[in-house]
């Protein structure tokens, strides 16, 4: 169980209760700061100054002041016509992140929301009755107003959620559990849709896809190297000593202790024809430990942000009711963008070493990895597939956050486009998943037709992960199975060898 204290939520807790399903409760002391600022809320409404958002409209008609008998029906109207985003619907994942980080955010106390609305958030996300929430509508200012619109919709019986894996009205999926509709009070609907947590949610899943991925890429990474028949020289802790950048030399040992013992490195250590490998298996701590680097950095933002209030205007001190800016994605939007440049990498660099494994030229392995070439094609479009990803990756990593449009009359003259650089990062993650695949699977076809020698202990228990999912390339089959089996170890399916790394 996690508790949602506003305060102290981890990237481990965010795991928890998004992927395994973990459950989470409103901390007491979250309901009493909640309790306070709810009640200045209702301090501020009975004296006669204008409060956006509250007795204003909203945006650019934040000039018109609502009568006191209709402040309820504009929270309601609020949520309706901010619901306008379009496109296929976010991943369940990210839905519960939405759903936990909204309720994070609000636990803080200085939404002025009641305690009830926050319990409502985490009774959906308990019993992952999870709204519908379209994809695009975004500019990440005044933060996912779209998306989180869509996500609050439920709460007050409209819009749609996923229920048995099917879309239905969220008036109907409430009667069946016996939930009245809520009728949300002054303020409410706009601390629920004023914020950034449809892209933080997002950015956090692309985070803890990363995790893994920067040290699949170690591990592959080290098993072409001995395909390749590469040197371990460069990863000695000796040189990374002298630049002691912590991905750098995290990545430079998890290399060298994997190619430690190999057959295949003993078998040219003297003869050795090359006298330094190309920069992609060289210069992998460089690269890989750069992107370790930015994640890391990443991470310790990205809990900022989890952690933060991001909805407008704020209840501070249990009294003050101040409007400001929190809701500005540009910290996320760039966190983003700088992590879809350096996973782009990551996916750069293993391509260069599929196109080393399958250039016979310069492995000195059949061409294409397979024998009897001509007849059999091996690995020629495997590779080509790996190009065609890496390339896109380019057009992905093109920074989103550098633009921005005005909007609500601009009102909202400038924007963060945060939720575009979020969902750019999940498609670079799924391109990079699919190249380190290719390498998995590249990596592997290279050991076995370096056969009789064996690679390290370490290795060669990879190798035989692999082999037991996927049989080795004897002449030509339908590829896409292949690659989709060898996506699956990459997500699910290496722990054995991951516990061995850094």
């Amino acid at each position: 169980m996690v508790e949602i204290d506003g305060e102290s939520l981890s990237l481990e807790d965010f795991e928890a209760v998004t992927v395994q399903g973990a459950d989470a409760r409103l901390a007491a002391s979250a309901r009493e700061r909640m309790r306070q600022s709810r009640e200045a809320v209702e301090r501020a409404l009975a004296g006669k100054s204008p409060i956006y958002g509250v007795n204003t409209g909203f945006g650019d008609l934040a000039t018109v002041r609502i009568a006191p008998d209709r402040l309820r029906e504009l929270q309601r109207r609020l949520l309706l016509s901010h619901a306008a985003g379009v496109g296929v619907p976010l991943p369940g994942a990210v839905v519960r992140g939405m759903l936990l980080l909204r309720a994070n955010a609000l636990a803080r106390g200085h939404s002025g929301i009641r305690a009830e609305v926050v319990e409502r958030l985490l009774d959906h996300l308990r019993h992952d009755l999870l709204p519908v929430v379209p994809s695009r509508g975004s500019v990440g200012a005044s933060g996912d107003l779209a998306p989180l619109a869509h996500l609050a919709l439920p709460l007050i019986g409209e819009g749609l959620v996923q229920r048995d894996s099917e879309h239905v009205p969220a008036s109907q999926a409430l009667e069946a559990m016996g939930w009245a509709p809520l009728d949300l009070q002054p303020k409410e609907g706009l601390a629920l849709i004023n914020g950034t947590q449809a892209m933080t949610a997002s950015v956090a899943m692309s985070v803890l896809r990363g995790r893994r991925l920067a040290r699949v890429a170690d591990l592959i990474g080290a098993l072409s190297t001995d395909g390749l028949r590469g040197a371990d020289t460069a990863f000695d802790p000796r040189i990374h000593a002298l630049r002691p950048h912590p991905g750098q030399m995290a990545s430079a040992s998890n290399l060298w202790r994997l190619l430690q013992g190999s057959g295949i490195r003993e078998s040219h250590r003297v003869a050795d024809v090359r006298v330094q490998d190309p920069y992609s298996i060289r210069c992998m701590p460089q690269v890989h430990g750069a992107v370790r680097d930015v994640l890391a950095d990443g991470e310790r933002r990205l809990l900022i942000e989890m952690n933060a209030v991001t909805d407008n205007p704020l209840v501070i001190d249990g009294e003050t009711i101040l409007s400001g800016g929190n809701f500005h994605g540009e910290p996320v939007a760039m966190l983003a963008d700088f992590l879809a440049i350096a996973f782009a990498e990551l996916g750069s660099i293993s391509e260069r070493r599929i196109e080393k494994l399958t250039n016979h030229h310069f492995s000195g392995l059949p061409a294409f990895l397979v024998e009897d070439a001509g007849m059999n094609s091996g690995f020629m479009i495997a590779q080509v597939t790996a190009a065609a990803l890496a390339s896109e990756n380019k057009g992905l990593a093109h920074p989103a956050s550098v633009d921005s449009i005005p909007t609500s009359a601009e009102k909202e003259d400038h924007v963060s486009m945060g939720m575009t650089a979020a969902l750019k990062l999940a498609r670079v993650l799924d391109n990079v998943e699919q190249i380190l695949a290719i390498e998995l699977l590249s990596a592997a076809q290279a050991i076995d037709l370096l056969r009789p020698l064996r690679s390290s202990a370490s290795l060669e228990s990879l190798h035989g992960t692999v082999r037991r999912v996927i049989p080795a390339w004897a002449e030509d089959r339908w590829m896409s199975p292949d690659l989709d089996n060898a996506v699956g170890l990459l997500r699910d399916g290496l722990e054995e060898s991951l516990s061995t790394l850094d």
